[in-house]
């Protein structure tokens, strides 16, 4: 009686799954779909008429707002001590002082795709020289250095920036006596 009653419940009649009292119960057998409904070459028509329209533009280059002898303020980050910017993205800069400046601590900028056209470094308080033989390897890189002071490196990368120029900047923060913020 038993093997009847299974064979009744699993009769191809009964779709829905099996019937057990007042439940029901989804069927063992029967697969559920694995995705959902795939666009057609008929169902191509209703999507014909899609637009895209910008809610924001895109916005400006970095920004660096002020600078002080702890970092520097750039487009609302907070960087402590010196830093590379490479909009989009703001570095950590391993050099303590502008005689730490080498071919090595800015090979980073002549890596990148597309290539920078301007670097910008400062330099503290006041502008220092840096070696020949550093801004010769810039050069030769095809990259053009403007070395300065930091408060006046942080005027021309914002200037240079809002022109959309492919700038970067090596900026490390003056002392506590020139600070500017």
């Amino acid at each position: 009686m038993a093997a009847a009653s299974c064979a009744r419940l699993l009769s191809p009649r009964c779709v829905h799954g099996l019937r057990l009292g007042s439940r029901v119960l989804p069927a063992l057998t029967r697969a559920s779909p694995a995705r959902s409904h795939i666009l057609g070459p008929a169902d191509d028509a209703l999507y014909q008429r899609t637009s895209v329209s910008v809610m924001q533009r895109e916005p400006d280059g970095a920004i660096i707002y002020s600078y002080s002898p702890r970092g520097f303020n750039v487009s609302g980050n907070h960087v402590l001590g010196p830093c590379a910017l490479v909009p989009p993205a703001i570095l950590q800069w391993n050099v303590g002082h502008h005689a730490d400046i080498t071919a090595e601590s800015l090979s980073l900028f002549h890596l990148l795709e597309p290539r920078v056209e301007v670097l910008v470094v400062g330099t503290g308080a006041r502008t220092e020289r840096l070696d020949p033989s550093v801004l010769d390897f810039l050069r030769k890189k095809g990259i053009a250095v403007e070395v300065q002071d930091t408060a006046n490196a942080c005027a021309t990368f914002n200037f240079l920036s809002s022109e959309r120029r492919l700038v970067a900047a090596a900026l490390i923060p003056p002392p506590a006596s020139s600070a500017g913020e």
